[in-house]
């Protein structure tokens, strides 16, 4: 084996350690949003982007967003590094030279930039529940469609029966009308009824049944 496969590997493992941070600060571009507001972050309080007061930008979630993609910039080099004339020139020489150094030392700034904006995130539970509550339920929509499936019918037949009960309960709510619930809806067709239970269906469509393997995570990361 080319023995400038091994430096590729170590940047393809810098580049994967980092997409876990670009998916958390997605995540938190997305709920942080002036609409959601479901969690904020302390560290940041700039001035908004076009001089609005309300705003509040996360610079530096941002920031991280960024730098993992010189990380990935650095892999593409890696990979370019694993074709050498002859397998015997020292092209790949000149790039690892400074890739490996900067991949390296920028990957520990991204942690402690991580460490410090988890530190200081906000959480507002009551916006969570009130942002749940806008799609009527319908959240819950893949774990009775899930539960349909195990008790034997086909993914087909699950998804269309699912999904006319999702429908219906948006024409309710496009209605005007004030009683447009999933899961209630759920629980007054009878073809539903015919494999799920309303206990069941309560049980699904819960928060306790989406956060029952919390406790299990968190225990595997020994915290």
């Amino acid at each position: 084996q080319n023995c400038s496969n091994k430096p590729d590997n170590g940047s393809d493992t810098c580049t994967m350690v980092s997409v876990p941070m670009l998916t958390t600060a997605g995540i938190t571009f997305a709920t942080a949003s002036t609409t959601a507001s479901w969690r904020g972050s302390s560290a940041d309080r700039p001035t908004g982007s076009s001089a609005m007061p309300h705003k509040r930008n996360p610079i530096t979630w941002e920031r991280l967003t960024g730098l993992a993609r010189v990380l990935r910039g650095n892999a593409l080099v890696a990979l370019e590094n694993v074709a050498l004339w002859h397998e015997r020139d020292i092209s790949h020489s000149s790039t690892e030279r400074i890739i490996f150094p900067d991949s390296c030392c920028l990957l520990d700034y991204m942690f402690g930039l991580l460490t410090r904006l988890m530190e200081g995130l906000q959480v507002y539970p009551d916006n969570m529940q009130k942002n749940l509550g806008l799609s009527l339920g319908m959240w819950n929509s893949q774990t009775v469609l899930l539960a349909l499936i195990r008790k034997g019918l086909t993914r087909e037949q699950a998804y269309d029966l699912v999904q006319r009960n999702a429908m219906e309960t948006w024409a309710v709510k496009h209605a005007g009308r004030d009683d447009a619930d999933f899961l209630e809806q759920l629980k007054r067709d009878p073809a539903i009824a015919k494999h799920l239970t309303p206990a069941e269906l309560d049980q699904l469509c819960s928060l306790d049944f989406h956060f029952k393997e919390v406790s299990n995570r968190f225990k595997k990361l020994g915290l």
